[in-house]
């Protein structure tokens, strides 16, 4: 991934206190993303490239680096095929 992360047009984000909700307008359907997901996502729409975002996992979770960066691809590849996010 490349650090350009964006909501499609069609989708808003609202952080909760467990998260962030994720709404598809067109679809009408909601997604709730966990405290380390919506952690993830806010850090690349804030424009943090996936190796930065994968740090503060690492410091914040105490995961090892590989698996951070996983699931930062993870759930980027995941939001962009359902076609939440640009990537």
């Amino acid at each position: 991934m490349n650090g350009t992360t964006k909501l499609r047009r069609h989708v808003s984000a609202s952080d909760v206190a467990d998260g962030m909700v994720l709404l598809d307008e067109r679809k009408g359907r909601y997604f709730k993303l966990n405290p380390s997901a919506a952690l993830i996502l806010r850090a690349l729409l804030d424009g943090s490239s996936p190796d930065e975002v994968a740090r503060v996992l690492v410091e914040r979770y105490e995961v090892s680096e590989e698996r951070a960066a996983a699931d930062v691809d993870a759930l980027t590849a995941e939001l962009a095929g359902i076609g939440l996010v640009v990537a």
